[in-house]
């Protein structure tokens, strides 16, 4: 894998062990000549880790939405940072730079940033592994959910088992880099449905 996209909040919780997570991710991106892929931002998460890649010698390739850079939550150290016109853009963009995707803890973005790469994974849009940083079971509950949507047929087994998921940073990449995509159809064929 040359480059990997990490989807992560523009806020930080003060989380240590969350920090020591996202710095051992930049080493890991480090050392395996991996180029970070992410949203481009200098606060919160965003800016921990782009800072982290940096300070170890890395990549750090940013993409940004003009109006977020008009706020100036822009990082301008970056390798390289590419202004995109709206969120649509940014997403595609990023897509287009990575070989896998990883999330971190984050909000609202960062959940619709997962799911919306995850449905052009099933989809069979893309092939790029997706990941789940759990730190600290942040993402137990999103992952039961998934369960449930199985065990109530609504997401099949197989398109389930498309999420990858660890709380090392080191396995999480490790997992990604040995990932084969093979989605499903996302359409159940049991018509007897009432």
């Amino acid at each position: 894998m040359k480059s990997i996209c990490v989807f992560c909040g523009a806020n930080f919780n003060g989380d240590p062990a969350l920090k020591q997570a996202v710095v051992q991710l930049a080493r890991v991106f480090v050392s395996r000549d991996i180029t970070l892929v992410y949203g481009g931002g200098k606060v919160g998460l965003m800016g921990l880790l782009a800072d982290a890649v940096l300070q170890n010698g890395g990549k750090a390739v940013g993409v940004i939405p003009r109006f977020l850079m008009e706020k100036e939550v822009g990082h301008t150290g970056l390798t390289e940072l590419h202004i995109v016109e709206n969120m649509h853009q940014r997403k595609q963009m990023m897509s287009d730079l990575c070989d896998g995707i990883i999330t971190l803890p984050g909000g609202l973005g960062t959940l619709e940033e997962f799911f919306e790469v995850l449905t052009w994974l099933q989809l069979g849009l893309h092939t790029h592994p997706v990941g789940l940083l759990n730190v600290n079971g942040f993402y137990d509950f999103l992952l039961k959910q998934l369960d449930v949507m199985v065990e109530q047929k609504m997401l099949k087994p197989v398109n389930r088992g498309l999420v990858i998921t660890s709380g090392d940073p080191i396995e999480l990449v490790s997992l990604l880099a040995n990932f084969k995509a093979t989605p499903d159809e996302v359409w159940f064929r049991d018509r007897n449905l009432t």
